[in-house]
Protein backbone atom coordinates (compact mmCIF):
# COMPACT_ATOMS: atom_id res chain seq x y z
CA UNK A 1 0.00 0.00 0.00
CA UNK A 2 1.68 3.16 -0.76
CA UNK A 3 -0.29 6.54 -0.50
CA UNK A 4 1.44 9.90 -1.02
CA UNK A 5 0.73 13.52 0.24
CA UNK A 6 2.13 17.31 -1.66
CA UNK A 7 2.19 20.12 0.41
CA UNK A 8 2.48 23.39 -1.97
CA UNK A 9 3.71 25.88 -0.24
CA UNK A 10 4.54 29.21 -1.45
CA UNK A 11 8.17 28.74 -1.04
CA UNK A 12 8.66 24.78 -0.99
CA UNK A 13 6.70 21.78 -2.37
CA UNK A 14 7.32 18.73 -0.04
CA UNK A 15 5.82 15.07 -0.81
CA UNK A 16 5.97 12.38 1.70
CA UNK A 17 5.14 8.69 1.44
CA UNK A 18 4.02 6.44 3.37
CA UNK A 19 4.32 3.03 2.72
CA UNK A 20 2.96 0.57 4.89
CA UNK A 21 4.08 1.82 8.32
CA UNK A 22 7.47 3.88 7.17
CA UNK A 23 7.70 7.60 6.14
CA UNK A 24 9.55 8.77 3.01
CA UNK A 25 9.61 12.69 2.07
CA UNK A 26 11.83 15.07 -0.12
CA UNK A 27 11.24 19.16 -0.26
CA UNK A 28 12.26 21.38 -3.39
CA UNK A 29 11.44 24.76 -3.97
CA UNK A 30 8.38 25.75 -5.42
CA UNK A 31 9.61 28.09 -7.98
CA UNK A 32 7.43 29.56 -10.56
CA UNK A 33 5.58 26.58 -11.65
CA UNK A 34 3.53 25.12 -8.46
CA UNK A 35 2.29 22.34 -10.61
CA UNK A 36 6.15 21.02 -11.60
CA UNK A 37 7.05 21.10 -8.12
CA UNK A 38 4.71 19.05 -7.02
CA UNK A 39 5.40 16.46 -9.98
CA UNK A 40 8.63 16.72 -9.40
CA UNK A 41 8.58 16.00 -5.76
CA UNK A 42 6.40 13.54 -6.02
CA UNK A 43 9.14 11.67 -8.61
CA UNK A 44 11.95 12.74 -5.99
CA UNK A 45 10.56 10.61 -3.06
CA UNK A 46 9.28 7.54 -5.39
CA UNK A 47 12.73 7.20 -6.31
CA UNK A 48 13.66 6.78 -2.42
CA UNK A 49 11.33 3.80 -2.61
CA UNK A 50 11.96 2.66 -6.23
CA UNK A 51 8.33 2.78 -7.09
CA UNK A 52 6.22 4.18 -9.84
CA UNK A 53 3.46 6.49 -10.28
CA UNK A 54 1.44 3.07 -11.44
CA UNK A 55 1.83 1.93 -8.20
CA UNK A 56 0.14 4.50 -5.97
CA UNK A 57 -3.28 3.96 -4.61
CA UNK A 58 -4.20 7.80 -3.94
CA UNK A 59 -2.30 11.28 -3.43
CA UNK A 60 -4.18 13.90 -0.99
CA UNK A 61 -2.86 17.67 -2.57
CA UNK A 62 -2.79 20.26 0.20
CA UNK A 63 -1.42 24.16 0.26
CA UNK A 64 -1.74 27.15 -1.55
CA UNK A 65 -0.83 25.23 -4.65
CA UNK A 66 -2.96 22.36 -4.42
CA UNK A 67 -5.52 23.40 -6.93
CA UNK A 68 -2.78 23.37 -9.85
CA UNK A 69 -2.21 19.43 -9.36
CA UNK A 70 -3.69 17.45 -11.82
CA UNK A 71 -2.37 13.97 -10.47
CA UNK A 72 -4.04 14.43 -6.88
CA UNK A 73 -7.25 12.22 -6.39
CA UNK A 74 -7.91 14.59 -3.48
CA UNK A 75 -7.49 18.15 -2.28
CA UNK A 76 -7.13 19.31 1.91
CA UNK A 77 -6.92 22.17 3.24
CA UNK A 78 -3.52 22.97 5.18
CA UNK A 79 -5.36 23.41 8.29
CA UNK A 80 -6.68 19.59 8.27
CA UNK A 81 -2.98 18.13 6.68
CA UNK A 82 -0.95 20.47 9.20
CA UNK A 83 -2.69 19.30 12.11
CA UNK A 84 -2.78 15.71 11.42
CA UNK A 85 0.65 15.49 10.50
CA UNK A 86 1.46 17.27 13.30
CA UNK A 87 -0.01 15.21 15.54
CA UNK A 88 1.61 12.06 13.99
CA UNK A 89 4.97 13.54 14.58
CA UNK A 90 4.33 14.40 18.28
CA UNK A 91 1.11 12.71 20.06
CA UNK A 92 -0.64 14.19 22.62
CA UNK A 93 0.09 18.06 21.30
CA UNK A 94 -3.27 19.57 21.39
CA UNK A 95 -1.75 22.77 20.03
CA UNK A 96 0.12 22.92 16.57
CA UNK A 97 1.68 25.82 15.76
CA UNK A 98 2.88 26.14 11.87
CA UNK A 99 4.65 28.82 10.59
CA UNK A 100 5.90 28.75 7.18
CA UNK A 101 6.96 31.20 4.11
CA UNK A 102 4.25 33.52 4.09
CA UNK A 103 1.27 32.90 6.84
CA UNK A 104 1.13 31.17 10.54
CA UNK A 105 -1.32 28.66 11.81
CA UNK A 106 -2.43 28.38 14.89
CA UNK A 107 -4.53 24.89 15.49
CA UNK A 108 -6.14 23.36 18.22
CA UNK A 109 -6.76 19.50 17.73
CA UNK A 110 -8.18 16.66 19.28
CA UNK A 111 -5.13 13.42 20.72
CA UNK A 112 -5.98 12.05 16.82
CA UNK A 113 -5.06 14.91 15.26
CA UNK A 114 -8.73 16.34 14.35
CA UNK A 115 -9.01 19.99 13.86
CA UNK A 116 -10.88 21.57 16.57
CA UNK A 117 -10.19 24.80 16.41
CA UNK A 118 -7.79 27.44 14.81
CA UNK A 119 -6.56 31.04 14.18
CA UNK A 120 -4.73 31.97 10.62
CA UNK A 121 -2.56 35.18 9.95
CA UNK A 122 -2.06 35.14 5.93
CA UNK A 123 -2.85 38.75 5.49
CA UNK A 124 0.74 40.29 7.24
CA UNK A 125 4.02 38.70 6.45
CA UNK A 126 5.35 39.74 10.18
CA UNK A 127 6.64 36.07 11.55
CA UNK A 128 6.86 34.25 8.11
CA UNK A 129 9.57 33.15 7.23
CA UNK A 130 9.36 36.00 3.94
CA UNK A 131 9.87 38.38 6.68
CA UNK A 132 12.71 36.73 8.67
CA UNK A 133 14.45 36.53 5.14
CA UNK A 134 14.14 40.41 4.80
CA UNK A 135 15.37 40.93 8.27
CA UNK A 136 18.72 38.42 7.66
CA UNK A 137 19.20 40.67 4.62
CA UNK A 138 19.22 44.09 6.16
CA UNK A 139 21.37 42.77 8.90
CA UNK A 140 23.76 41.06 6.09
CA UNK A 141 22.82 37.51 7.53
CA UNK A 142 21.57 33.91 5.97
CA UNK A 143 18.51 33.40 7.84
CA UNK A 144 19.95 30.17 9.08
CA UNK A 145 22.07 32.47 10.79
CA UNK A 146 19.86 34.48 13.12
CA UNK A 147 19.43 31.52 15.56
CA UNK A 148 22.97 31.41 16.84
CA UNK A 149 23.20 35.51 15.99
CA UNK A 150 20.73 35.95 19.10
CA UNK A 151 22.16 33.42 21.60
CA UNK A 152 23.93 35.39 24.62
CA UNK A 153 21.96 39.02 23.65
CA UNK A 154 19.58 40.88 25.55
CA UNK A 155 17.07 41.89 23.00
CA UNK A 156 16.54 45.21 21.56
CA UNK A 157 13.16 46.67 21.48
CA UNK A 158 11.89 46.52 18.59
CA UNK A 159 8.68 49.41 17.30
CA UNK A 160 7.45 47.70 14.23
CA UNK A 161 6.53 44.17 12.76
CA UNK A 162 5.95 45.33 9.82
CA UNK A 163 8.13 44.10 7.14
CA UNK A 164 8.80 47.30 5.25
CA UNK A 165 8.98 49.48 8.65
CA UNK A 166 11.02 46.94 10.55
CA UNK A 167 13.90 46.39 8.12
CA UNK A 168 14.36 50.23 8.18
CA UNK A 169 14.22 50.04 11.86
CA UNK A 170 16.95 47.64 11.91
CA UNK A 171 18.98 49.47 9.32
CA UNK A 172 18.59 52.50 11.24
CA UNK A 173 19.63 50.47 14.99
CA UNK A 174 22.82 49.16 13.08
CA UNK A 175 23.97 52.55 11.69
CA UNK A 176 23.39 53.82 15.31
CA UNK A 177 25.56 50.66 16.59
CA UNK A 178 23.33 48.60 18.40
CA UNK A 179 25.36 45.27 17.91
CA UNK A 180 23.10 42.76 15.55
CA UNK A 181 22.86 40.07 18.46
CA UNK A 182 20.92 42.46 20.22
CA UNK A 183 18.41 42.98 16.99
CA UNK A 184 17.76 39.88 16.31
CA UNK A 185 17.09 38.77 19.72
CA UNK A 186 14.75 41.76 20.42
CA UNK A 187 13.28 40.47 17.00
CA UNK A 188 12.85 37.21 18.02
CA UNK A 189 11.09 38.40 21.19
CA UNK A 190 8.11 40.20 19.08
CA UNK A 191 7.84 37.54 16.88
CA UNK A 192 7.11 34.68 19.58
CA UNK A 193 5.10 37.50 21.51
CA UNK A 194 2.57 37.94 18.25
CA UNK A 195 2.38 34.02 17.74
CA UNK A 196 1.71 33.53 21.35
CA UNK A 197 -1.41 35.87 21.05
CA UNK A 198 -2.62 33.56 18.35
CA UNK A 199 -2.17 30.60 20.58
CA UNK A 200 -3.19 32.06 23.55
CA UNK A 201 -6.73 32.76 21.62
CA UNK A 202 -7.16 28.80 21.56
CA UNK A 203 -7.26 28.48 25.10
CA UNK A 204 -4.58 26.19 27.60
CA UNK A 205 -2.73 23.37 27.16
CA UNK A 206 0.33 21.45 28.40
CA UNK A 207 2.22 20.81 25.41
CA UNK A 208 2.27 22.48 21.42
CA UNK A 209 4.18 21.22 18.81
CA UNK A 210 6.02 23.86 16.49
CA UNK A 211 6.32 22.72 12.52
CA UNK A 212 6.96 24.63 9.21
CA UNK A 213 10.29 25.96 8.16
CA UNK A 214 10.73 28.51 10.80
CA UNK A 215 10.45 25.94 13.60
CA UNK A 216 14.26 26.02 12.73
CA UNK A 217 15.24 28.38 14.36
CA UNK A 218 15.73 27.29 18.20
CA UNK A 219 16.39 30.90 19.57
CA UNK A 220 12.58 31.93 18.45
CA UNK A 221 11.26 28.62 19.83
CA UNK A 222 12.92 28.87 23.05
CA UNK A 223 11.54 32.58 22.91
CA UNK A 224 8.12 31.25 22.66
CA UNK A 225 8.44 28.63 25.11
CA UNK A 226 9.27 31.10 27.90
CA UNK A 227 6.60 33.49 27.37
CA UNK A 228 3.73 30.84 26.54
CA UNK A 229 5.21 29.05 30.19
CA UNK A 230 4.59 25.18 28.07
CA UNK A 231 7.07 22.93 26.19
CA UNK A 232 7.47 23.57 22.60
CA UNK A 233 8.28 21.04 20.78
CA UNK A 234 9.59 21.10 17.09
CA UNK A 235 10.24 18.00 15.46
CA UNK A 236 13.20 17.82 13.25
CA UNK A 237 10.48 16.43 10.36
CA UNK A 238 8.40 19.77 11.27
CA UNK A 239 8.30 21.04 7.41
CA UNK A 240 7.05 17.48 6.22
CA UNK A 241 4.04 17.71 8.77
CA UNK A 242 1.42 19.30 5.97
CA UNK A 243 2.69 16.53 3.19
CA UNK A 244 2.91 13.83 6.26
CA UNK A 245 -0.43 14.83 7.28
CA UNK A 246 -1.83 14.92 3.44
CA UNK A 247 -0.42 11.24 2.64
CA UNK A 248 -2.01 9.92 5.85
CA UNK A 249 -5.45 11.26 5.02
CA UNK A 250 -4.59 9.39 1.93
CA UNK A 251 -4.28 6.20 3.86
CA UNK A 252 -7.17 6.23 5.20
CA UNK A 253 -8.60 6.64 2.17
CA UNK A 254 -7.29 3.31 0.98
CA UNK A 255 -8.28 2.01 4.09
CA UNK A 256 -11.70 2.83 4.06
Amino acid sequence: MIAAGIDVGSVATKAALILNDSFYSIMVPTGWSPREAGQTALNQVLEQIGATAEQLQYVVGTGYGRVSLPFVSQTVTEIRCHARGASWLRPGSEIVLDVGGQDCKAIRTDRQGKVLDFVMNDKCAAGTGRFLQVIAAALGSDVSELSEQARGHKAQSLNSMCAVFAETEVIGLLAAGVPPGEIVAGLHQAIARRLASMVQRLGPAEQLVFTGGVARNESLRETLERILGMPVLAPREGQMAGALGAALIARDAILN
